[in-house]
């Protein structure tokens, strides 16, 4: 048995054998929370060809609820992201398919990664539900961070279970040392008496029989004094550590989180704008998780069909900018008076459909009004 020195004390035992106890740390949460909330709450539009030939079509019905189950699009692909993001994984039963020309899945069930088990059979990945096998026709499984020769995705909390571990240890430290008296309120010292035991029992009892009563003043005798204890915050809660520990936790997530959530680095970063800001978040964190989504919802859509994020939508502009930006795109015919009009919600106008030409007045040309 190990002495007392060395019991471990309840806010060090952070187990995380359950993935969803990282969440516990608030890095963890917002990182994960703002990936899985912007990417499933961007417009989803889906396209045949490329180039020229590109062309928007009409949302197929199944894609606006690909679990079949009711709650959207936004549910689904909110579930989705979260079992890569915690766990590298994530599983599903095909429910329904196309029955005409590709069999492609139209509705798919996702399933709790910890309910699932694989093992191998005559070298050959079998994954079970529950105890139940799941024939390889019905199985949806797509994986993050792969190895090779390795059938399942690397999970980053139990990678990073060192790091997510000490950053929630921290947290629960702070709350017990206020919650459980992990420090005294104060010491109460005699410089005239050599004190035994018992009298300092009893000089205890009626200095705190005195705070706890009406209020009148404790008479001890001569010698006491009484100094209260007092912990800067930054020392009881370990603020230091904290930020440090949610730094870390943020870059778990991908490159330039951290810095976008507000976590000192070590590095100075600042943005000129929210534009900025997003461009930022997009380029080093998100797009790398939008277009595995993207993957996974053009596999559920016929041959020659993809479905592609609408990414404006997340680099929200100023006024001013995005006024500048139809001008260019005026100008210089990559769109049309009724495409700019549609973006800012207002109708068309019959004589909007066609692109303005080059060097004409209304493209912005001023030769025309020099003459």
């Amino acid at each position: 048995m190990l002495p007392p020195a060395f019991v471990r004390s309840s806010f060090d035992q952070v187990d995380l054998s359950r993935t969803e106890t990282s969440l516990q740390k608030v890095a963890v949460w917002s990182s994960v929370d703002l990936i899985a909330s912007l990417a499933s709450e961007l417009p989803i539009d889906v396209y045949r060809g490329e180039g020229t030939d590109r062309t928007l079509l009409k949302t197929p019905t199944w894609l606006l609820d690909p679990g079949a189950d009711e709650h959207g699009v936004e549910d689904w692909l909110f579930q989705l992201l979260m079992s890569l993001l915690l766990r590298g994984n994530i599983y599903g039963i095909i429910r329904d398919r196309n029955r005409r020309g590709d069999a492609f899945p139209t509705a798919v069930e996702l399933l709790h990664p910890d309910h699932v088990t694989v093992r191998l059979v005559d070298g050959e990945p079998v994954f079970a539900f529950d105890g139940r096998d799941i024939p390889k026709a019905d199985l949806f499984h797509r994986r993050a961070y792969p190895l090779p020769g390795v059938v399942l995705g690397l999970s980053p909390i139990a990678n990073h279970a060192t790091t997510i571990g000490l950053g929630i240890a921290v947290t629960r430290f702070g709350a017990q040392w206020f919650t459980d008296g992990a420090h005294p309120g104060g010491m109460l010292t005699n410089t005239e008496v050599d004190m035994t035991p018992d009298l300092a029992r009893t000089a205890k009892e009626r200095f705190m029989a005195a705070l706890r009563g009406t209020r009148e003043p404790v008479v001890l005798g001569k010698g006491w004094n009484y100094q209260q204890i007092q912990i800067a915050p930054e020392e009881s809660q370990f603020l230091e550590t904290h930020q440090f520990t949610g730094a870390e936790c943020a870059r778990i997530f991908g490159p330039g989180l951290a810095e976008v959530l507000g976590y000192e680095s070590g590095g100075s970063m600042t943005y000129s704008n929210v534009e900025s800001r997003s461009t930022h978040l997009l380029v080093y964190a998100l797009n790398r998780w939008l277009r595995r989504t993207e993957r996974v919802l053009t596999a559920m859509l016929p041959r020659g069909q993809y479905a592609q994020f609408n990414r404006d939508a997340l680099l929200q502009t100023t006024t001013l900018t995005r006024f500048q930006a139809h001008e260019i795109a005026l100008r210089n015919g990559w769109s049309t008076v009724n495409e700019v009009r549609a973006i800012e919600d207002k109708p068309p106008v019959p004589w909007g459909d066609q692109p303005i030409p080059a060097g004409s007045p209304a493209a912005g040309d001023d030769s025309e009004s020099e003459k």
